[in-house]
């Protein structure tokens, strides 16, 4: 096997299943401040419209992401790295195929809300060509913490302005 070869990253995303809870909750609680339950997460995916992804790498789980499906766009609600496996490409790739799965016809676009004391993710997520829209007052429940709620367009979802022609 070629050394790219090996160094390559081998990272497989798939949906989330009740087994990887113990470790989607090990990236939780090492990821926030505030982390969600078991509960949480068991009350959230319950929902018709709330799917849950893993990024496993060497049968392991090192990331994951719960978004909702609503019916012009997908709006993430939980997502973390796990930390040994941050700035490794793992977050870019799962945010990279949910972007994968938008369309001009039916989901243009992907929103999000950042804590406005969490700059590494505004960072991230501003690289991956997200951009902040408003921010949202008082957002979260544990704290008076604001939000940046954060937008991700599909390129397929922004008109192409015209070109002029002279005359």
């Amino acid at each position: 096997m070629a050394t790219s070869e090996k160094n390559r990253l081998a990272v497989h995303v798939r949906w989330m299943i009740r087994r990887d809870m113990a470790e989607v909750l090990e990236i939780e609680q090492e990821a926030f401040e505030f982390p969600w339950s078991e509960e949480d997460f068991t009350r959230c995916l319950r929902q018709r419209n709330c799917i849950g992804m893993v990024a496993e790498m060497a049968e392991s789980v090192v990331a994951f992401m719960i978004y909702e499906l609503h019916r012009s766009r997908l709006h993430v609600i939980n997502f973390a790295v796990r930390r040994s496996h941050r700035r490794l490409g793992v977050g870019s790739l799962l945010m990279n195929r949910l972007a994968g799965k938008l369309s001009p016809d039916r989901r243009d676009r992907i929103l999000l809300e950042v804590r406005e004391r969490n700059l590494p993710a505004q960072l991230f997520f501003r690289s991956l060509g997200y951009r902040a829209i408003s921010v949202l007052k008082d957002f979260y429940q544990d704290t008076t913490e604001d939000a940046y709620l954060m937008q991700y367009v599909s390129a397929a979802a922004v008109p192409e302005t015209p070109l002029r022609r002279a005359a």
